[in-house]
C-alpha cells in the first residue's frame, strides 16, 4: 500500500485509482543506491524505468554535463523502454536513494491493462515538462 500511495504522487500515475496503483506497485522492485552510485551508464541497454521514492538522482550527458537533477516522485529511464536503444545519458545518485524499478514487460502490461497510463506518458512527452522527456 505504501508504494501505491507513493505512485499516486507521481505525474505518471496521479489520476489512477488506488486499486490500479496497488497492482502497479506489486509489479515494481525496490533498490537502494549509495551516494555516487551509478544506476545506469551511457550505452547500457535499457531494462527498467525508475521512480525516486527517496533521495536524488542526477542525469549527465556523454560529456559529463549535468542535464537534470531529479528528486522524490520524479521518474526517469522511461524513454528507452519504448525505443529499445542504448541509454544516451547516465544516472548517478547524489545521496542514498531508494528507487522503485519497473521492467519493460511490466510497463507494457500496465499500459495494456490501463490505457490511461499510455495517455499520461504521451501528455508528459508532448508537454516537454523536463529534459528527460526531450532527450
Amino acid at each position: 500500500i505504501e508504494n501505491a500511495l507513493f505512485f499516486k504522487k507521481t505525474l505518471l500515475f496521479k489520476d489512477l485509482d488506488l486499486d490500479l496503483l496497488i497492482a502497479i506497485a506489486e509489479k515494481t522492485h525496490q533498490d537502494i543506491y549509495d551516494p555516487k552510485e551509478m544506476v545506469f551508464d551511457i550505452q547500457q541497454r535499457p531494462a527498467y524505468m525508475y521512480f525516486i521514492a527517496q533521495g536524488q538522482v542526477k542525469l549527465y550527458d556523454e560529456k559529463k554535463k549535468l542535464i537534470e537533477t531529479l528528486e522524490e516522485h520524479d521518474f526517469f529511464g522511461d524513454e528507452a523502454l519504448f525505443n529499445n536503444k542504448p541509454r544516451f545519458y547516465q544516472a548517478i545518485c547524489s545521496k542514498e536513494t531508494l528507487l522503485l524499478t519497473l521492467s519493460r514487460n511490466n510497463l507494457h502490461t500496465i499500459i495494456a491493462e490501463c490505457p490511461s497510463v499510455a495517455i499520461a506518458l504521451i501528455e508528459l512527452y508532448t508537454q516537454n515538462l523536463t529534459c528527460r522527456h526531450i532527450l
